[in-house]
């Protein structure tokens, strides 16, 4: 499995597996990417953190509310493995449960 963390107030929308977009036809099902119940607050900012299937290599994130921000959507990249997710709960200013 792999890991993200998200922006509150974020959601993910298109996301890709090895082939490029993720073909529900194909795969004959959604893609696996399960909320978990416990965040960070960092800066002030609380990041929710996801787990996401291996098949899955990159995902489109985008604010739930479009406002007049410069920021319309994020492609994310950097997936992480659960070594790394810890790493982040450990290190982080703050821990929260959902």
């Amino acid at each position: 499995m792999k890991y993200f963390f998200l922006s509150e107030g974020w959601t993910y929308d298109r996301v890709w597996e090895f082939g490029g977009l993720w073909n529900r036809a194909a795969w004959r099902r959604a893609p696996e990417i399960k909320p978990l119940n416990y965040g960070i607050v960092e800066n002030g900012e609380t990041l929710w953190l996801y787990q996401v299937e291996d098949a899955v290599i990159m995902l489109e994130v985008k604010p739930l509310v479009t406002d007049n921000s410069n920021i319309g959507q994020v492609v994310l990249k950097r997936l992480i493995n659960a070594e790394q997710a810890i790493n982040v709960l450990q290190n982080a200013e703050q821990i929260i449960k959902h």
